[in-house]
């Protein structure tokens, strides 16, 4: 399968996602358990709401942006599965988009098949877009704002971060690492910074040490300005024109509801228990500071120490993210795993022995915490406690995995410093 080029790789992805998008509506209309995400049929029952001239929060659970029930209008017209083949061709897109990157970093061919291969054969991967998720769509745009960043084209970076963080709002905390970025950029109208490019020997990259009165002042650039400004404003009209048609019942679904979000039912976080209990009487202030204080300091710890090398730093970001936060589903392993193909040839460490062990540890701690998850919810047994246990093991394999990768990664800022290309 290396030996494959890009374009061969992507037919065959293709036609394996065209299989499963046929096969899922034959095992929706023929078997018990329905193929098909419940949250497509959200969608698509919010696009039907569009459709008909009413809200789509009309619809029960939908919390997106109405952005997405109107690309999902051709499932009321076209076909049902239209959602489906354009989750799937976004998927297919992050694979474009993943060589796109390496390419410019000089990665040699081999290499980057094998990381394209890490994407697209990877099955939480494509069965995610095929079972009518709409999370390819959002990795696609993240990919295309580093691609944007890295050729220098600073502005329709800026357009795309303000549209993604409207359509779903985790991509705020890429904010910080951007602007870091940007503002080592003091670039004219036609100049960009070289990038720096892969090495089989990398040499380790001199750390210039400056105040920190200076590192903040620094940050307020023409290119970090323009970014924010820009990003910003993006966000700011896509809200105010779909808060002028829906109201405040799209703003605390779409928006606020992500922010407060607690989730009583079973899921990967270890606050899933605490929750449980508690959901009842609510929460008091300091337990919700409580709750975000290790996602904020670990969040902010990965920002400081790697951001230059921003792919790397956001995959860190992601992993630490899901791992830490109040709600965690198996959805969202696809957020980082779009970052992973992108950091994988800068890594030391072997597939053979050390990352075999990674997968083992973090697969085995989720088959571990599904065991103890089909007890309750299939078998009806009262397994909370042995179930909470496995969440704080499955967040001991993340943290484990993200460290592992830490350990084994040879850093490599994006761009060289001082030097520019016309």
């Amino acid at each position: 399968m290396a030996g494959m080029k890009l374009n061969t790789l992507i037919q065959v992805s293709a036609m394996l996602r065209l299989l499963l998008v046929f096969y899922g509506e034959w095992q929706d209309a023929n078997m018990e358990v329905p193929y098909t995400d419940v949250d497509y049929l959200v969608f698509s029952d919010a696009a039907a709401m569009v459709a008909a001239g009413k809200s789509p929060f009309e619809r029960s659970t939908y919390r997106y942006s109405p952005l997405l029930a109107f690309l999902l209008l051709p499932n009321c017209w076209v076909c049902r599965s239209w959602g489906k083949l354009v989750f799937s061709a976004s998927d297919l897109l992050v694979g474009f988009f993943i060589d796109k990157i390496l390419k410019l970093r000089g990665v040699p061919e081999k290499i980057r098949v094998w990381s394209v291969i890490a994407w697209l054969f990877n099955p939480f991967t494509f069965t995610i877009g095929t079972r009518g998720n709409c999370e390819p769509i959002v990795c696609a745009i993240i990919l295309w704002i580093i691609i944007c960043l890295m050729t220098g084209r600073i502005l329709q970076g800026a357009f795309w971060y303000g549209l993604i963080v409207h359509f779903r709002i985790y991509p705020i905390i890429y904010s910080i690492p951007f602007v870091l970025v940007l503002s080592r950029q003091n670039l004219g109208q036609k100049a960009k910074f070289a990038l720096t490019q892969w090495s089989s020997k990398p040499k380790p990259t001199p750390h210039k040490r400056t105040s920190l009165l200076s590192q903040i002042i620094a940050l307020f650039t023409k290119q970090t300005l323009l970014f924010g400004i820009i990003s910003g404003s993006v966000f700011a009209i896509w809200t105010l024109i779909f808060f002028y048609f829906y109201g405040w019942e799209f703003l605390n679904e779409a928006l606020l509801y992500h922010l407060t979000r607690t989730d009583p039912r079973h899921n990967f976080s270890i606050y899933f228990y605490h929750i449980y209990l508690n959901h009842q009487k609510g929460f008091s202030i300091g337990e919700k500071i409580i709750s975000f204080l290790p996602q904020l300091i670990v969040q902010l710890a990965l920002v400081l120490k790697f951001a230059q090398d921003f792919p790397f730093c956001l995959f860190l970001q992601t992993v630490a993210f899901v791992a830490f936060n109040k709600v965690m589903t198996a959805q969202y392993f696809v957020w980082f795993f779009c970052l992973l193909p992108l950091i994988l040839p800068w890594t030391r460490m072997k597939l053979k022995y050390k990352g075999l062990i990674c997968i083992f540890v973090w697969v085995g701690s989720q088959i571990h915490w599904l065991m103890w998850a089909y007890l309750l919810e299939f078998k009806g047994k009262n397994v909370f406690l042995p179930l909470w246990i496995a969440s704080l093991l499955f967040l001991v394999a993340n943290t484990f995995a993200m460290l592992m990768v830490i350990k084994h990664h040879e850093c490599s800022p994006v761009f060289v410093e001082g030097r520019k290309i016309e």
